[in-house]
């Protein structure tokens, strides 16, 4: 998992420096709406639901869309049936991407990737030639002292829990990621991210000038419609991490 915290550090600043909230939002929107037709509205049941909307509300959702949303997953109002897919590919310097797709329209979905892939050289893979190296987890970024951190996230039931410069990056299985986020909260620790996530088992180092080739075509996949994660297992050095312009 060497390098994901980096990687969940770099989504993160982008993510609260993002001019285009209208694209974010409509993407937490619509895994909200495919949640709860796959799974019911009611979010105590419903636990894919209730991470989406606890990462619409992290990142300002208005409860009005997020209610709304649900409304069309359960049919209430009318809504699109969603489909989830992924598509597999390597980055420069050998680098597995994992893209996660949610669309209306697979064709286009795939076409788009495709063309993202080839335009950033990047190369689109057959299914199974990445999947493998990721395996999904409840990934939480937090601040707060070492023994309530610790404390707090054990008793929730994290696999892991380590220091990523002035956070705590804390591992749990997805199922349980709702349970160790209210220990947290309810110790006053601060969460930065939380999310359920595919982390990678293994990891690839990529130089100074091969992390912006990388970063370039991850940007150009974030930047489709239908592609709702993309999830990368390169490892970039402290020194070249902060030498990017991000």
């Amino acid at each position: 998992m060497a390098g994901h915290s980096k990687w969940a550090n770099i989504k993160h600043r982008k993510g609260r420096q993002d001019a285009k909230r209208g694209k974010l939002f409509a993407k937490l929107i619509k895994a909200i709406e495919s949640a709860a037709r796959n799974g019911g509205g009611d979010l105590s049941s419903n636990p894919t639901l209730a991470t989406a909307v606890q990462k619409a509300k992290d990142n300002s959702v208005p409860k009005d869309n997020i209610d709304r949303a649900i409304a069309r997953g359960t049919g209430e109002i009318d809504g699109v049936d969603y489909v989830e897919a992924f598509y597999e590919g390597y980055a420069p310097g050998g680098v597995a991407l994992y893209v996660e797709i949610l669309t209306d329209n697979r064709n286009r979905a795939a076409s788009d990737v495709r063309a993202a892939f080839t335009k950033n050289g990047g190369s689109l893979g057959e299914p199974g030639s990445v999947g493998y190296l990721f395996e999904q987890k409840g990934h939480i970024l937090a601040v707060g002292d070492e023994d309530t951190v610790m404390m707090a996230a054990l008793e929730g039931g994290a696999e892991d829990v380590r220091p990523e410069g002035d956070q705590w990056e804390i591992v749990c299985a997805p199922g349980d990621l709702a349970a160790v986020r209210s220990e947290l909260e309810g110790a006053e620790v601060t969460i930065d991210s939380s999310d359920v996530t595919y982390l990678p088992s293994t990891s690839v180092p990529v130089d100074g000038s091969t992390a912006p080739r990388v970063l370039r075509l991850v940007d150009a996949l974030e930047d489709l419609d239908d592609v709702q994660s993309v999830y990368a297992n390169f490892d970039i050095s402290d020194d070249v991490f902060a030498s990017l312009d991000i």
